[in-house]
């Protein structure tokens, strides 16, 4: 649909960016937590700030609330740290972990930022892993729902908007990147186990909320990337929808249809899987009957047919240098491939704002649910100028037109209730450090070097702060992205 005006966003809208406690708090053994194995995890990724500092969020989170007033947030997203809530197997809730959360909630609350609380973003705790071998043991069900039962029970006055598990999708699908694959002797086979313990862990965490919270909504957070044919070859949609499915849409489908699809169901059945599915797991998954869809959405893909002479597992850009991305090659199902058709950041991440109209219109038309945007956005190598400045047009370009195509969205009549780009203040990223910075807020430390955790505005908080207080309207350039996008087309 093509619109002649300007986007117009609802009354209410929930305004603000994102964050998670293991990349922004630091302070990983202060305050009674203990560690988790992100912590360990992340340590092996060289170059790699220490995450025991991070960007020191425990110890200036009112300094951090009170710039977020003045850019004039109306949400927040950030997660929980379950190691900070409960840090050993004695399930002794840590008062000054609560105590911690408690005061950040209140100061967001006192200046008019509704919190979303994402219950699990990557951290498990140390001494889980050690008890049940991370996901892998179906006890760990339990042990999760006594940590989102504590979380409720004590927040649920307060915070009505819930998360469960942040990309349950790429933690199965990147799981050799984020440790989630560590003691599988099959990870083919085995990742399908530990997916389904975690879809039980999710349902958990919605039943309790719904019973625990009044008044209170709860979500999953896919990483979604919508992924376009490379070509109009019949192979490459077929290509394409393969790559949809076993990237993202088994999990959405299993969030809200509350039962495996029969394309998974048949996709195991092809290649001799089988998961752990016992009498009674559905049922408890039926219940889980969801309020929203949380979306990160930050790039597309594009698939095509695969080449069945070899297989190439995907191998992420770790450098930050253009180029040094592995598309891969999957007989049977897909092959991905470089978009020619839109520019990349230094880490080959495809920049299209179309790609988040796709996104929402996609899932709503198949899940019907309203959604919030809960990460998108830009990572560079950034630093201070001799006058202390960052002067991030690059990040201002991408933030206008990924919130544009967000508009476009909900005009086209998508009900989406808030955004937050990520992130904040500049964070550990979770493959690469300090060395690759989203915020909005630059925090004065690196990889190499704590320096001060000063926190100073790049150009992109005040463009935002003009767009948030103007509910959408203020974009500080005339806004012709989609006609530009249909001109254009016309004349390739």
């Amino acid at each position: 649909m093509k619109h002649k005006t300007n986007p117009v966003f609802p009354e209410g809208f929930l305004w603000g960016a994102s964050s998670a406690a293991w990349q922004v708090e630091g302070a990983t053994l202060e305050g009674g937590r203990s560690q988790a194995i992100i912590d360990l995890n992340s340590q092996t990724k060289k170059p790699y700030a220490d995450n025991s500092i991070a960007a020191d969020h425990y110890h200036h989170y009112k300094e951090d609330v009170a710039l977020m007033k003045e850019c004039g947030f109306t949400s927040y997203r950030f997660s929980f740290s379950w190691s900070r809530i409960i840090p050993q197997a004695d399930r002794k809730v840590n008062e000054e972990g609560l105590a911690f959360y408690d005061n950040l909630i209140n100061e967001l609350l006192k200046n008019g930022i509704t919190p979303i609380v994402t219950l699990y973003h990557y951290d498990m705790p140390c001494w889980v892993d050690e008890k049940y071998g991370g996901w892998h043991d179906r006890k760990i069900i339990d042990e999760f729902d006594y940590y989102c039962r504590v979380c409720f029970k004590h927040f649920g006055d307060r915070v009505k908007y819930w998360l469960s598990i942040n990309e349950q999708n790429m933690q199965i699908c990147y799981g050799h990147w984020l440790g989630v694959s560590k003691g599988c002797k099959d990870w083919f086979k085995e990742k399908w186990d530990i997916n389904h313990i975690m879809n039980l862990c999710h349902a958990k965490a919605v039943i309790a909320c719904h019973e625990l919270v009044k008044d209170g909504k709860i979500g999953p957070v896919p990483g979604y990337v919508p992924i376009y044919p490379l070509t109009g070859k019949p192979e490459d949609q077929i290509a394409a929808m393969n790559a949809e499915e076993l990237t993202q849409k088994v999990w959405d489908d299993l969030y809200v249809n509350r039962e495996y699809s029969t394309f998974i169901k048949n996709y195991w059945k092809e290649n001799d899987i089988h998961p752990d599915i016992k009498e009674g797991d559905m049922d408890l998954i039926k219940e889980a009957k969801i309020d929203f869809i949380a979306v990160n959405c930050y790039r597309s893909d594009v698939a095509k047919a695969p080449d069945p002479s070899f297989t190439q597992e995907i191998g992420l850009n770790k450098s930050g240098i253009k180029g040094d991305f592995t598309y891969p090659n999957l007989p049977g199902e897909y092959a991905m491939a470089r978009n020619p058709y839109v520019e990349v950041t230094d880490w080959d991440w495809h920049i299209d704002p179309v790609s988040m109209r796709y996104a929402l219109r996609y899932l709503w038309d198949h899940y019907h649910l309203p959604m919030v945007i809960t990460e998108f956005g830009y990572g560079a190598h950034e630093d201070l100028d001799e006058n202390g400045k960052i002067h991030d047009d690059y990040r201002i370009d991408y933030l206008r037109e990924y919130i544009y195509n967000i508009g476009l969205a909900i005009e086209d009549g998508v009900e989406v209730f808030g955004i937050n780009p990520w992130s904040f203040t500049d964070l550990l990223s979770t493959g690469n450090g300090m060395a690759k910075r989203y915020g909005l807020v630059f925090v004065n430390t690196t990889d190499d070097d704590v320096r001060d955790l000063k926190r100073y505005k790049k150009d992109s908080f005040d463009w935002y702060s003009k767009l948030i207080k103007s509910n959408g309207q203020e974009w500080g350039k005339d806004m012709k992205v989609w006609r530009d996008f249909e001109n254009k087309s016309k004349e390739e």
